[in-house]
């Protein structure tokens, strides 16, 4: 009888664990897996979602990293010449409040030429020890901050600043950054072929799906090398 209650205890628990939410440093650790990709969390975030997570593919690296992390937002638009209110800096306060390991997130609105970030504002992210960056937008001070190694990845380079031409209009918002929207906690995942969003109701899935992409590549490559042909791999693993 005391067997039984015992059998019937681990089974409850195994289902609950089996059934328990992944933490979000979790996920981050799943995503940062050499083997996932930007290419495979794409297709996984597009298979789940029946949308695109990829940014725009101007959205380049300003050198090779990879970087997961939760998206912290910042929203900034065109200053006007007859508009004399005072706004909050939101984008420098982002910056100092952004958690660790979080990636910020800068949209420059109609303001594609001006840079978001330069060498103090990097160099900001990088001591409160922040993922890593995404711009749509421009950076300036590339030589520092390629020496400092902090990672970025933006659509333009410009030594244009924002100062006096942009003001901050909110911050942990929803933005559409790179033509993808992004929400406040979605995670973000950038390595040299681009950047993506995973959308945090759908991360669990997309976890899953990847471990059956990587599942299915692994024995997939071993027919390759064997037959020469990626066709008779796809026939039997329909992956490619």
């Amino acid at each position: 009888m005391l067997f039984r209650i015992i059998a019937a205890i681990l089974l409850a628990f195994s289902a609950q664990l089996a059934f328990a939410e992944m933490t979000p440093t979790q996920i981050v650790d799943a995503l940062r897996k050499p083997e996932n990709s930007t290419g495979n969390i794409a297709d996984a975030v597009e298979a789940v979602t029946g949308a695109r997570g990829w940014m725009n593919s101007d959205m380049k690296p300003l050198y090779d990293a990879k970087i997961v992390g939760e998206a912290a937002t910042a929203l900034m638009r065109p200053a006007l010449t007859n508009d004399t209110r005072k706004y909050p800096p939101h984008h420098l306060q982002i910056l100092d409040e952004a958690l660790p390991g979080s990636v910020l997130v800068y949209v420059m609105q109609d303001g594609l030429d001006i840079a978001a970030m330069g060498n103090l504002m990097a160099t900001t992210a990088q001591v409160r020890g922040l993922e890593g960056a995404v711009i749509d937008g421009a950076i300036r001070d590339i030589t520092a901050i390629r020496a400092m190694q902090f990672p970025i990845f933006a659509r333009r380079i410009s030594p244009a600043t924002s100062v006096g031409r942009m003001v901050a209009a909110g911050k942990q918002i929803p933005v559409m950054c790179g033509g993808v929207l992004v929400n406040p906690g979605d995670y973000i995942v950038g390595d040299p072929d681009g950047v993506v969003v995973v959308p945090r109701a759908a991360a669990e899935q997309v976890v899953a799906l990847l471990a059956d992409y990587d599942s299915k590549e692994s024995k997939m490559m071993p027919i390759i090398q064997r037959e020469k042909s990626i066709l008779k791999a796809i026939e039997i693993y329909n992956r490619y």
